[in-house]
């Protein structure tokens, strides 16, 4: 998988998925209309400064909340690349890779400022940020695979497609 790049949008601790994708919104599960609305109490212009491929940079619990798999589909389909938190709601992390949203650890989150471009080399454990580089933990290369397939749904198919050929 090639290097993640993009502009930094900045969020506290404790981001819910209340705070990703409103309750109000959860009649749905179209990825596109959950990604008209995504962060959308947190910061209502979010969806118009945002670009594809923007990261999203957070403190401690990030999707903390409820289980639903519709917060980390939201942040996907409206083009985030990738979210990097200090942590993660642990039912967060596993439906982000399950949904293919690479997410990442770094304690470090809170010296990344809004607007600053990030590099993500998932292979080697690196977040370039300017002239500083941050270490965390490779993601294991079973979780890698599933965000290059594009999740686990579209994994298991490429999966049962080898086996059937």
């Amino acid at each position: 998988m090639s290097a993640i790049n993009g502009k930094v949008w900045k969020f506290g601790d404790n981001i819910d998925t209340d705070l990703i994708i409103a309750a109000r919104y959860l009649n749905t599960s179209d990825p596109k209309e959950l990604a008209s609305h995504v962060m959308e109490d947190a910061d209502p212009e979010f969806l118009n400064k945002l670009r594809e491929g923007d990261v999203i940079v957070a403190g401690e619990n990030f999707g903390c909340g409820s289980s639903r798999e519709h917060a980390p589909i939201a942040l996907k389909a409206a083009g985030i690349s990738a979210v990097i938190a200090k942590s993660f709601a642990r039912i967060f992390y596993r439906n982000a890779f399950n949904m293919g949203l690479p997410i990442f650890e770094l304690p470090q989150s809170d010296e990344i400022k809004e607007g600053d471009v990030v590099e993500v080399n998932m292979e080697n454990g690196e977040i370039k940020n300017e002239n500083k580089i941050y270490k965390f933990t490779p993601i294991p290369p079973f979780m890698q695979e599933l965000i290059a397939s594009g999740g686990l749904i579209n994994f298991a198919k490429e999966e049962i497609a080898r086996k059937n050929a």
